[in-house]
Order: structure tokens, then sequence, then C-alpha cells
């Protein structure tokens, strides 16, 4: 008869290629019994989705099956619950992650992304809902062709959502609204706002994806405050107006404790109907993106007439199944995000980041304010360099240093600039790390 230890070692030999650390360590496997020949456990993974899910439990029966004395191998697949949520959150008690989709600037395709993500999750079988939270603009309504549901409500009086293609479902004020436009004042968007919040019975939900209206002001915030939101996507185009706009908008959810996944860059290429090559539309692939921000670049969707609605379900598309593998991933990962950030010392005229690894960047702030790639600093379109080094006070220092998750920090600077995002990867190539002594 194998014994636990022995079974827990066998298990280490499989490791999480997104974490970088076996199911053991990471405390995957959970409820170990053995009853002579009959070993029986559970693999806890980090998120309902994960893509590795078939994989863990294929190479998990194999590795222990293997032990002398096993004829029988059970493995039970499960994903952690989330924290329970207050009573404030009303019908959302039985939501298990909470997926915002954000642009802050409108016209970059944020909701058909939102759609074509929920969708791709319910074509799946996981149970997904799709929250329009766009009072004054909803989108939801065109996209799934469904401008005025019959909507029906529970005895708690509580509105269902609307069930659309693969189970997905939907809510939108736009439902309530028909083609009338929302002509209201602030405190009245943020009323209705909680109403869907809290009047809407989702019932058990893997994923509930959120999809905010454009801009980083009270209505954003009102969201962002009373979810507990597991982290949040943020979609834009290669254009220098939506640049900055998402310099905000990671500003924003870093400001209200939120984790960002990660870009996607909408409208990103055509493909050729004749050579089926890509073309750029706006220059740049998105891998541009991530040396600015620091983040993960999720997807880059092209124009597809498929990816336009009104959708009756997923588009069959390679791009949208490697695109929910890598946010469901980036859920995962953001677990770990604690353990690799740097100390930062900001005191003196230098910034000195302390790596986990114990080595040290001995930062010259002069130069990591010469080196911002922000929008006020550099061309978006010809990525000519519109900042000049004699603007820049040699005396300059950091008047506030804000890490962004684990991947950035905003730096507000004494010359009054505070847009820029230097990436840690970037700080460690121009100030290389050495190890102290």
């Amino acid at each position: 008869m194998a014994t636990e230890n022995q079974i827990l070692d066998a298990l280490k030999t499989i490791l999480d290629p997104d974490l970088g650390k076996d199911i053991v360590s990471l405390g995957f496997v959970k409820r170990l019994a053995i009853d002579g020949g009959r070993v029986s456990f559970a693999l806890e993974l980090t998120t309902p989705a994960c893509p590795v899910r078939d994989e863990f439990k294929e190479r998990a029966e194999k590795a222990v099956g293997a032990l002398p004395g096993v004829a029988e191998v059970v493995v039970t697949m499960t994903s952690a619950q989330a924290a329970p949520r207050d009573a404030q959150s009303g019908g959302l008690k039985g939501v298990k992650q909470i997926i915002a989709v954000a642009s802050c600037k409108g016209g970059v395709g944020k909701s058909t992304v939102a759609a074509l993500l929920a969708l791709e999750l319910a074509r799946r079988g996981h149970l997904t809902g799709l929250l329009d939270a766009d009072i004054f603009g909803p989108s939801l309504p065109t996209l799934f062709n469904a401008h005025k549901p019959e909507l029906y409500m529970t005895d708690e009086k509580r509105l269902l959502p609307h069930e659309g293609p693969s189970g997905l479902r939907l809510m939108s004020f736009g439902f309530l609204l028909g083609d009338q436009p929302a002509i209201l004042r602030g405190p009245m968007v943020s009323g209705y706002l909680q109403q869907l919040i809290q009047q809407v019975e989702w019932g058990p939900l893997d994923y509930l994806i959120l999809d905010l209206p454009p801009g980083t002001g009270d209505v954003q915030l009102t969201l962002t405050q009373s979810l507990r939101i597991s982290g949040a996507v943020i979609v834009t185009t290669h254009q220098s107006l939506a640049m900055v706009d998402v310099s905000r908008g990671i500003l924003m959810f870093e400001r209200v404790n939120v984790p960002i996944l990660g870009l996607v860059e909408n409208m990103a290429y055509v493909v050729c109907p004749k050579c089926d090559e890509k073309h750029w539309l706006f220059g740049k692939p998105a891998s541009e993106l991530q040396r600015r921000f620091g983040l993960q670049t999720l997807a880059e969707f092209p124009i597809d007439p498929s990816y336009s609605g009104p959708f009756t379900g997923a588009p069959d598309s390679p791009v949208m199944r490697s695109a929910v593998d890598n946010v469901v991933r980036a859920l995962g990962r953001r677990s770990l995000e604690a353990s690799s950030i740097p100390a930062i010392d900001n005191a003196g005229a230098e910034i000195r980041l302390t790596w986990t690894d114990g080595s040290i960047s001995v930062v010259d702030p002069f130069r990591l304010r010469a080196s911002c790639e922000c929008a006020h600093c550099v061309d978006e379109r010809t990525g000519k360099r519109l900042l000049k080094e004699a603007e820049i006070p040699k005396d300059i220092k950091a008047e506030e240093i804000v890490p962004l998750g684990n991947y950035a920090v905003s730096i507000k600077w004494t010359d009054g600039h505070a847009t820029g995002i230097h990436p840690y990867p970037r700080i460690r190539e121009l100030f290389p790390p050495v190890q102290p002594g």
C-alpha cells in the first residue's frame, strides 16, 4: 500500500506552467484518502476554466497509479471558492469570479470583447453571466439582438437574467429602457447601477463578466468599490488617444485595489483574404504595449465580421480560445503577486529597489524620468521622443511612487509629470541589479 508521502512526492512532479511551482507546494491537493489499493484526492485549481485542468487530472492519475500497491486512482477536479460576499452584494453571492472589462475610452470595441469572452466561457460549459453596466449607451441588447426580452422576477423581487446562447445569463439597463435615451443625472445613475448590482438574481456562476462604461469617473468607481472584482481586462487600440486613457485606467484600478490581468488590443490587424498575411493597422504589434505598460498582452483581435454580432453563439476562433485561456491563467497567477514586488526606498537622491532575490537596483531619478514612454513623452505614431532631456531639472526627484500590482510603478515627479508607467523589467534593464556587498 502506498503511503501519503509517496503519493505527494509523485504529485510533486506535476508543475503548474503559469505559476512555476508543483501542485503540492501550491496547495492544490485536497482531501487525500488511502483505502487499501484505492487512492482518492481532489485537485483544487485557482479558477474553474483552468486551461490545464484535464492535463493535470490525467497526469495525476498516471503518476499515482504507477506507485506500487495502487490499484485505483480517483481524482476530483474542483476550483477554489471565492471569499463570501457581504449582504450588500445581493444576488451576486453565488458568483465565484467577477472579471471587469474596461476601455477607459469609447469606440475601441470593449463591449464586443466582453461579450466574446463571456460567450467562449459559456461555450466551454462554465456558468457565466454578462452584465452591461453602461447606463447611457448599453450595447448588450444590440450585440445579442435582445432589445425587449421578457424579464421575470423571483419571489424576493429580484430580476432574473435573460438567457442567451450557450446558457449565458445576460442583464442590461437597455432591457428595461428599450430604445429610449437615458436622461439621468449622476446620483440617479449610481442608483440604477446599485439596482443592477443588488437586485438581479444571478444564481450560481463560475464567472460574471462586467462590461464597464468608458471613462474613470463616478460610475466606474461605484462599481469597483461595490463589488469584489477578481481582476480587470483593459481593451485598447494602438492609437495615441487610447494609449493615454489606458494609463488612466491602470491607475484607477490600482487605486481601488483591483488587480489588472492584462491588455487586449482590439482591431489590431486585418488578414488578407488572398495571402492570409496580417496587416497591422496602427503599426506596432501588441508586444510594444507590453513593454510600455509592463502588462501581459492577453490577445490581439483582428477586424473580423464574425466578431461584430449579433451573436448566436461563440465564434469558432483560435484567437478567442487563446484569449480566454490567457485571461484564466492571469487570474491564477495573481495569487502570487505580492511575492514578486520589490521593496522601494525613495529616501535621498536615489531610488533603491530591493528585488525578491536580495539584489538591489540603484535608480537615478533623472535617467528614469528621461526614459518615460508615455504619450506625452513619445510620439505614438513615429516613436520619436518628444521629451527633451534639457527640459528635465537636473535635481528632479520622485514625490510619490505607487506600485502597480507586480508589474510596474507609477511615479509623480517634482516637475509635475505623473502619467508615466515604469514596468519593472524596464527598470531592471536600465539599472541592472547587483547583490549587496
